[in-house]
Parts: C-alpha cells; structure tokens; sequence
C-alpha cells in the first residue's frame, strides 16, 4: 500500500462507492442543494487539477488533470444549466427577470 498510484486508486474506489450510498439515500427536495455542493466540489477538482499538472511524472499528470478539468468543467456547466431551469419552473407565469430579453 505504499504506492502512491494504488492509494489513490483506493481512495477514489472508496469514494466512489460512499458518493453512490449518499446520492441514493437523499430525498428529491434536497437533490438542488446537494447539486450546488457538487458544484463547489467540481470547483476544487479544477484547481487540484492545475496543481496535478506540475507532479513529477507529467505524460501521466497531463492526462489525469485534463480528464479531471473536463469532466468537472462538465459538471459545473450542467449544474448551472439544470439550476437555471429549476429556477425557471419557479417564476411566476408572465414575468420575466431583470435583464431577462426572451
């Protein structure tokens, strides 16, 4: 266990398996503020992302932060995208927001 790749690889299994457990024990009232969460989280895999970029071994270090960068950048695009829509089903019939031309 000394290795730092099959750490990591434990760590995000781990990971993994107690994100499934959580997301499928809340309720779907909560599902929003939970989005919102993982949308900070998604925030800090970009910045340790950057920070991978500059490790020893950079082949390795490259690809692993350009997949972390995209599938993150991914995650906060398409939580902004369905908040905006939650947010959307919320409005009152026939008014629009300030700055809102539609």
């Amino acid at each position: 266990m000394t290795d730092p790749l099959i750490a990591g690889i434990v760590v995000f299994v781990l990971a993994a398996f107690v994100g499934f457990e959580v997301i499928t024990k809340v309720p779907p009232t909560l599902h929003t503020p939970l989005m919102s969460g993982a949308n900070a989280i998604s925030g800090i895999t970009l910045v340790g992302a950057v920070v991978a970029t500059q490790a020893s071994e950079p082949t390795l270090a490259t690809v692993m932060a350009f997949v972390a960068v995209t599938t993150a950048t991914i995650n906060v695009v398409g939580g902004f995208l369905v908040t905006d829509r939650m947010l959307r089903m919320f409005r009152a019939p026939g008014r629009t927001p300030k700055g809102d031309d539609e």
